[in-house]
């Protein structure tokens, strides 16, 4: 069936892929093993991801969130979050003798790495992201003295540099891909010499959810994001869906939050999720879609993910002194729900 035909039955487009990516998998089973193994507190510098659900069922488990690791008691266990963390805070948490489990995104680290190696080589590093996000923060902390955040194209013509021809971008993971590409666009007319980062920053996770809300937002009156405020993946799926087409767009932490004023001549609902969320929130959305009358659902797929990362090192390596076989993040916070694709 084309997504794009007419018909006259209330329906729902489900995006596929959505909801939960292997960084976030791997992060948030993370949490949960450290808390089976060492038991409670274990705590957690920032939100583990950025999503309230997920940090609510963290902390009923006994998880404790803090923002800085001098709120955690010395020699206790903390695990620093998938957005990454800047060497002070590596520092930092090294002078209170903290027990660290590192569960940064692999594919973030990918580009603290980068940033390490053109700060060695002299490079000015234009990390087009948004100031204050932690993963910003930790990145543009492994070179503060050669790294300059640009948050959006307009920021461009204030960029100054020491040399134009040693200039690369670099790129939070989790913008918009069309946004981000003007950006580098706009740096490119001012530093002809801009160099690529070595491989895409913006993880496989978020442009595969921009591309399957591409793909269904034209034939969509109205598009629900399930996501967190500050999920920066999600906010950016709402801009994404309106951009392609739809004629609405919000973006909700749960079903709880939808306004029955929003579907007035609403006949397709387009629906998909952060990649901090669980699929838990989407069955309640699609539940309560259902009892508004919109309860044929049709996926519309234009990827599969199947990406998998290993836990972080140290729990890992306790888990294997104690005799436990490691296990690896399963993927059925992202397994498809039992709809016929279109």
């Amino acid at each position: 069936m084309n997504p794009s035909a007419t018909t006259d039955t209330k329906r729902v487009l489900l995006a596929a892929p959505r909801g939960y990516c292997a960084g976030v998998d791997r992060a948030v089973i993370a949490v949960e093993k450290a808390l089976d193994h060492y038991g409670a507190p274990v705590y957690v510098r920032k939100e583990i991801v950025h999503n309230k659900y997920v940090v609510e069922t963290l902390s009923d488990r006994g998880a404790i969130f803090v923002e800085e690791t001098d709120e955690v008691p010395e020699g206790a266990r903390v695990v620093f979050s998938a957005h990454g963390v800047s060497p002070a805070v590596h520092a930092s948490a090294a002078a209170r003798s903290l027990q660290t489990i590192d569960a940064t995104c692999p594919l973030v680290t990918k580009v603290h790495k980068e940033a390490v190696r053109f700060a060695s080589d002299d490079y000015d590093i234009l990390l087009i992201g948004h100031d204050g996000h932690e993963e910003v923060e930790g990145t543009a902390g492994e070179a503060p003295e050669h790294v300059q955040v640009v948050n959006s194209p307009d920021e461009v013509g204030k960029v100054t540099v020491r040399d134009p021809d040693k200039v690369v971008w670099l790129s939070q993971t989790t913008l918009s891909v069309d946004e981000t590409m003007e950006t580098v666009r706009r740096l490119r007319e001012r530093f002809p010499s801009l160099q690529d980062p070595p491989s895409d920053d913006i993880c496989y996770a978020t442009q595969n959810r921009q591309v399957a809300v591409k793909k269904l937002a034209p034939d969509c009156d109205l598009v629900i994001v399930v996501g967190s405020a500050n999920s920066s993946n999600s906010v950016r799926l709402v801009e994404v869906a309106l951009n392609a087409g739809a004629r609405t767009s919000y973006r909700i932490d749960r079903a709880a939050e939808i306004d029955p004023a929003w579907f007035e001549g609403v006949s397709t609902v387009g629906v998909t999720s952060g990649a901090s969320v669980p699929e838990i929130l989407v069955r309640d959305v699609l539940d309560d879609l259902a009892a508004r009358g919109y309860g044929t659902v049709e996926e519309v797929r234009t990827a599969t993910e199947d990406l998998m990362f290993s836990l972080p090192r140290e729990l890992r390596a306790d888990l294997k002194a104690a005799g436990q076989a490691p296990p690896r993040p399963t993927r059925g916070g992202r397994r498809s729900l039992s709809v016929e694709p279109v």
